[in-house]
């Protein structure tokens, strides 16, 4: 068979999304070491388990029925009912790749989104409901959100919502979801006293966690040109300097922002800069001029910081950020796509048209997330249960529910003798107190 420009070009599309697909996949390492390092080592090995469970059963989940639910036929505009197993007919997403690549790039977003979570309920949360959860989200959660914005016949996108590589259906989906989460599951023993202060609970490895936001923002230029779904279209270039650009501004306002007011650079708040400014261009990277990019991440950039102070004050315990990064700031990114779009935004035409449907979009995507989730984890509670125990958290989830430590050495009688001086429990808390919040 002779081969035509035709062939070429999908053999190129082709090429380009599984390359794509590859480095969004990669990102599940960044996850792994951004949120190792932000927690201390007694829970480090757990939490990375929890990103392996996203990439095992989420995986399975989202091939079961995630992207039937995403992209199938649908009349209503609300889920797909076709294509279990990736199986049946998907010609009317018009798409210039086959199925299994669009799938395979698709599947590494949706364990993302579940990955997002397991930051947020780090240090405290059952292995086994977490895997639960996992499966859910990618199955379930992120499909229907992703079915009404990407999806031709889901109401947001017919209405006309922007979300290039998903501010919203990706990023405001896992960071409300992260909220619900931590909401129904409850702080970390020792961080909040009786009067209501904060007690930091450090992380135990910050060059790693910066390693992981460097793995991230290196896979970012897979998910956000990625989208494009074609290796031809000359726009990658700017979705690439977009992207980059809005990482540099959130990081360097971070720094700027926490020099000026703690009187030194906070270097958690500088790698969560750097992936809010990302966050936050996600919807807009193919939208938005470069400084427009800038201008976005920047805004994202002291948002983060002004969210994480906020969850802390409500005593949201979250111990890697994650609300504010991706709840937050994709909520941001969302809305910054209405301003700054240089088709439709408020900022080129004046008109609030494309910022109201922005709105409602990132409004509707989050609610539905915020409350799958919050139904999930409130079954799972009254059910299973979902928090291991006070001796356990005490002793660290990696010997608890691993029976090993990520760390040669570290043995459960170790980290007890230390735990209380070293967490900074309050003292008059009595054991009842820690269970009554369990």
């Amino acid at each position: 068979m002779p081969i035509t420009i035709n062939h070429l070009a999908e053999g190129i599309n082709t090429v380009w999304v599984l390359l794509c697909a590859a480095l969004v996949f990669f990102m599940e390492g960044g996850f792994a070491a951004l949120e190792a390092g932000f927690i201390r080592s007694k829970n480090s090995l757990n939490i990375i388990m929890k990103v392996f469970a996203d990439c095992t059963v989420g995986m399975l989940g989202y091939w079961a029925f995630g992207f039937a639910i995403m992209y199938g036929l649908d009349k209503a505009g609300l889920f797909g009912t076709s294509g279990a197993f990736i199986t049946g007919n998907f010609a009317h997403l018009n798409l210039k790749i086959p199925i299994y690549a669009y799938w395979i790039f698709q599947a590494a977003f949706a364990v993302a989104v579940a990955t997002i979570v397991s930051g947020a309920v780090a240090e405290r949360m059952k292995f086994g409901p977490y895997m639960v959860f996992s499966l859910l989200a990618t199955a379930v959660i992120y499909p229907v959100a992703g079915h009404w914005v990407w999806n031709p016949a889901g109401w947001l996108a017919k209405l006309g919502m922007m979300d290039f590589a998903g501010s919203a259906a990706v990023h405001a989906v896992g960071g409300w979801a992260s909220l619900a989460a931590v909401l129904v599951l409850g702080p970390r023993k020792g961080k909040y006293n009786k009067d209501g202060s904060l007690n930091v609970l450090p992380a135990h490895n910050l060059p790693l966690a910066a390693l992981g936001a460097f793995m991230l923002w290196f896979g970012w230029f897979g998910f956000n040109p990625g989208s494009s779904l074609s290796g031809l279209d000359l726009n990658i270039a700017r979705i690439a300097v977009t992207t980059n650009l809005a990482a540099a501004a959130g990081g360097t306002v971070s720094a700027l922002y926490t020099m000026w007011k703690y009187g030194k650079p906070d270097a958690s708040m500088i790698i969560n800069g750097s992936l809010a400014g990302l966050v936050a261009v996600t919807a807009g990277c193919a939208y938005v001029a470069p400084g427009s990019a800038v201008a976005i991440g920047g805004i994202a950039g002291i948002l983060v910081v002004l969210a994480v102070q906020f969850f802390d004050w409500v005593k949201a315990d979250d111990p890697v950020g994650a609300i504010a990064v991706h709840g937050v700031c994709g909520t941001f990114g969302a809305l910054a796509v209405g301003i700054f779009a240089e088709k439709g935004g408020l900022i080129y035409t004046g008109s609030f048209k494309l910022l109201g449907i922005q709105a409602l979009g990132v409004g509707a995507v989050s609610l539905w997330a915020f409350l799958a989730t919050a139904a999930i984890f409130y079954v799972l509670k009254v059910t299973v249960g979902i928090r291991v125990t006070v001796e356990d958290e005490l002793d660290g989830m990696d010997l608890c529910e691993h029976g090993i430590a990520a760390y040669a050495g570290i043995e459960a009688s170790h980290v007890r003798a230390f735990a209380h001086l070293a967490e900074g429990i309050d003292k008059s808390s009595t054991k009842e107190d820690l269970v009554s919040s369990r």
